[in-house]
């Protein structure tokens, strides 16, 4: 073993397990092989780290037509949540609470999810982007340069792990577009999301399990069968072949349905509001999705319900919706933690996922009667679980006054009086970073606004 390599940390470890695993691939050599050798030359670590994807899965919740305003609930902006003011738009005033070690202010409403997470894995709050009010497709907040949408980016990044469907979304789906970026797969709700790996060969032709058994097993033996079968230069459409040969004769979609015990997880009963359901059921399939590889990343609708009433007879409504959202993201984030990431054994999905937030407008959160629609300084909000890449807390914010203030890229510092639209490029371009897991230079074919040296963190391997 080569301490050289077995000591290797940061920027040239990735560097190392990159160009390797290009000149492997050059080479022809076997992804079993490689990892035998890395191991070898430099350390079991080295080699899990090897066998690991190089990007990150993520989901991505779009909350139209006035919907972002209840993730505000969860995610309030520090100075409302911590003021005293009857008239401002939250629900537990005198019950927030500081979370500790965030490298930015953020607090903390009794039902807000990822309380038992280190300070390095809460939530990152951009203010970015502009008050779209009354969209279902914003978009303000997720564009990483102009034209090139946040998410399209996100997803020809995410195309180093290739999986059988890219991106899959419901409708109506923002995505936009970037170089590399691959087509998304539709639906018209959550439970649809299952249907799109129902085969229709292991409904018909391959339905009896021992056909389809049978099916593979024969093209397998021919493959073997073929002298080119060894060589290099035919090992990858071959390896593809058998995978795909593999899935025709599975009904996929009855091992991605929400089961009894998905809803109990999740807080979903037959009173649960559809709004709510839809989230939690293709929430539910995603995770069922990641685990089988078939999948990057997922794009949800999320509470597009305009709450104007949210605060019309007290406080109950906002504190049930707080409730069930925190709720729903908790069960989502423990079934990702204890279900193994197929591409990186030693790791759980939890561990490389990011998951993002944005929508028309976060309403005026320091009037709650009647909620209305119109934000201090037409500011808007993108909110990011970072897992770990970004520093962690508010970058910008709303003061008890109802002014708005940004923040510098750079520096993270707060700067006063700074429209929330001029730093929408970068906090995409932070998005991107994490799902990249820290590859800059990925980043960089889709950004080129400041350096983000103040927001994110430097990768580790």
């Amino acid at each position: 073993m080569d301490p050289r390599l077995k000591d290797l940390r940061g920027p040239g470890r990735r560097q190392f397990l990159k160009w390797s695993a290009t000149v492997a691939a050059v080479l022809g050599l076997e992804r079993s092989r490689y990892l035998t050798l890395l191991g070898d030359q430099a350390g079991t670590a080295m080699a899990d780290n090897g066998a690991c994807g190089s990007t990150n899965r993520s989901v991505h919740l779009v909350a139209g037509n006035g919907g972002l305003s209840n993730f505000t609930l969860l995610w309030p902006q520090v100075a409302i949540a911590m003021g005293s003011d009857p008239n401002f738009a939250f629900h537990a005033m005198g019950k927030a609470t500081t979370v500790q070690g965030t490298d930015k202010p953020l607090v903390y409403a009794p039902e807000s999810p990822f309380q038992k997470l280190p300070s390095t894995k809460q939530v990152t709050a951009f203010m970015a982007g502009a008050n779209e009010t009354h969209t279902n497709v914003p978009e303000s907040a997720s564009m990483i340069s102009a034209g090139v949408g946040m998410i399209a980016a996100v997803a020809a990044i995410q195309s180093a792990n290739p999986t059988l469907l890219p991106v899959i979304g419901v409708n109506p789906v923002v995505f936009g577009v970037a170089p590399g970026a691959p087509s998304v797969a539709t639906v018209a709700s959550a439970d649809g999301l299952v249907g799109l790996f129902n085969s229709a060969a292991s409904k018909t032709l391959l339905a009896a399990p021992a056909n389809a058994s049978l099916h593979e097993a024969y093209y397998k033996a021919f493959v073997g069968l073929n002298a080119a079968a060894g060589r290099s230069t035919f090992a990858s459409s071959l390896n593809t072949g058998k995978v795909a040969v593999n899935l025709l004769g599975k009904n996929l979609s009855d091992q991605l349905k929400p089961t009894a015990q998905d809803d109990a997880n999740y807080g979903i009963d037959a009173g649960t509001a559809t709004k709510f359901v839809e989230i939690a059921h293709a929430l539910m399939t995603g995770v069922k999705a990641f685990r089988l590889g078939l999948t990057s990343s997922l794009i949800i609708p999320a509470m597009r319900d305009d709450p104007h009433g949210m605060f019309a007879g007290g406080d109950q409504m906002a504190v049930q919706t707080a409730a069930t959202l925190g709720r729903i993201l908790d069960a989502f984030m423990a079934d990702c933690a204890k279900t193994p990431d197929p591409s990186c054994t030693s790791k759980s999905l939890a561990d490389n996922l990011v998951l993002t937030v944005h929508g028309d407008t976060t309403k005026d959160p320091t009037q709650r009667s009647g909620w209305p629609d119109g934000t201090p300084g037409n500011s808007n909000t993108l909110y990011v679980f970072g897992n770990g890449y970004l520093k962690t807390g508010w970058f910008g914010n709303i003061d008890a006054q109802g002014n708005a203030s940004g923040w510098d890229p750079t520096t993270g510092k707060d700067v006063n009086g700074q429209a929330s639209s001029v730093t929408s490029m970068s906090a995409a371009a932070a998005v991107a970073y994490a799902v990249a897991k820290g590859d800059m230079r990925r980043v960089e074919d889709f950004y080129s606004g400041p350096v983000l040296s103040g927001v994110v963190n430097a990768a580790q391997m």
